[in-house]
């Protein structure tokens, strides 16, 4: 049994920190800085768990339930990608002094294909490093002040989401109170807010909800805007950018490689555009695993590796998630979204725990349901994504179990296929 914290500390500490919304910049500044403390149960034998006492058991299984919900963020090659341009467009803008506006950063890919995580993951990797750098001090603060020095502020677009709503909801994830204010109040209060607190990237997620037919909607767009001549860098995160008509009045600069946002038309209302310079974004796709070259199935296998050595299950063996027709059938129940691969295997370890199995296998998790219901998630904006494979495929209609060594028929993939005919 290897040392470290016992499980009955780890979990009083899970109990004791109960993560809050990261849209408050208390919640932020708690996901930043524990995002990589939890420590993971020890592995052990059943040998060694049948030593213990009924009490520490009882701890060490629940250690292992919290190990198996909290699995590590792998890095894939799909957020890679990502992770690579959100860090290059955060960290080259925080040093750029020529330019009054700066190049935005928008992160498109359907529900569950962990954008928000990977995003977050890369702004506090930077916050870590710029406060760092900067002794925790706001280089720009004015002398006898105590602001909040927040490099990073995150920020979920509203679900119904109007000019003073969204404006509400940047100044609520500093405590700055918003009662009372007109529009252009807010908005100028906005600006201030990210002055005081260093604010080096603001990131909206959600940003999909934003229905373009509708007159705030456009508002908004142009409070989107406004947001760039803040002097900070702009991330949009949402599912379908493309399709969502947010960049209906954007062009593709070819010669520049980015999308193009022409200015406000109505940048005298909110008075922060003192020229009509045009906003630039990247955009950059998370996509699911996919199936297709020797290298999309190299990145599946390894990602299943990489989960198989995180699960503490006392019958699990090496090759338990990667070997036979396991790869195949995970593909086919999950579409290859990172979000429900998690959740079945989350869901899958605990009935192992349960059923006394301690074994990860078809006929397992044939058991799980996985249900999309989350009230946190706008359907109608894409966020639940349309899976044929959520439901647990029928135990009749499985393939006799082949063995240990049996052909791995993931590779037999029949070709590309676009989002919408695979989801």
């Amino acid at each position: 049994m290897t040392g470290g914290p016992s499980s009955a500390k780890v979990l009083a500490d899970l109990l004791e920190n109960k993560p809050l919304r990261r849209d408050t910049f208390e919640g932020w500044q708690q996901y930043r800085t524990t995002r990589h403390r939890f420590v993971p149960a020890p592995v052990i034998t059943i040998d060694q768990w049948r030593t213990m006492s009924p009490r520490d058991r009882a701890l060490h299984d629940m250690h292992r339930t919290a190990t198996h919900v909290n699995l590590p963020l792998q890095e894939t090659p799909m957020s890679l990608k990502v992770s690579r341009l959100v860090n290059r467009r955060i960290s080259n803008n925080a040093w750029k002094r020529n330019s009054s506006t700066l190049s935005g950063v928008m992160v498109n890919g359907l529900g569950y294909h962990g954008k928000t995580e990977t995003t977050c993951e890369v702004a506090a990797s930077f916050e870590d490093r710029w406060l760092d750098l900067h002794a925790h001090v706001n280089p720009r603060a004015m002398p006898g002040t105590r602001d909040l020095h927040a490099p990073i502020a995150y920020v979920q677009t509203p679900v119904t989401a109007k000019p003073k709503s969204t404006c509400q909801a940047v100044l609520d994830f500093f405590g700055a109170p918003t009662k009372g204010l007109t529009l252009p109040q807010l908005v100028r209060q906005v600006a201030e807010s990210a002055k005081d607190h260093g604010v080096q990237a603001l990131i909206l997620d959600d940003i999909t909800r934003l229905r373009m037919h509708r007159a705030d909607d456009q508002d908004v767009l142009d409070l989107i805007r406004a947001f760039m001549s803040m002097n900070l860098t702009l991330v949009l995160v949402g599912v379908d950018i493309p399709g969502s008509g947010l960049l209906r009045e954007t062009k593709w600069d070819s010669r520049h490689r980015q999308w193009v946002m022409p200015p406000s038309k109505r940048a005298r209302t909110f008075g922060l555009e003192p020229t009509q310079t045009e906003r630039r974004f990247d955009m950059v796709d998370l996509d699911r695993f996919r199936c297709t070259t020797p290298n999309q199935i190299q990145a599946f296998q390894n990602h299943l590796a990489g989960i198989e050595d995180s699960l503490r299950l006392f019958d699990a063996r090496p090759g338990m998630l990667t070997e036979g027709t396991m790869p195949e059938y995970l593909m086919r129940r999950t579409g290859g979204v990172v979000g429900l691969l998690t959740r079945l295997i989350e869901d899958g370890a605990q009935e192992a725990i349960d059923s006394e199995r301690e074994f990860l296998d078809e006929e397992l998790l044939d058991e799980i349901v996985l249900s999309l219901d989350d009230p946190g998630r706008d359907p109608d904006a894409g966020e639940i994504p349309v899976i044929d494979a959520v439901a647990p495929v029928a135990a009749a209609s499985r393939r006799p179990a082949l063995s240990k060594r049996a052909r791995n028929t993931v590779f037999d993939d029949g070709g590309p296929r676009t989002a919408e005919a695979t989801l």
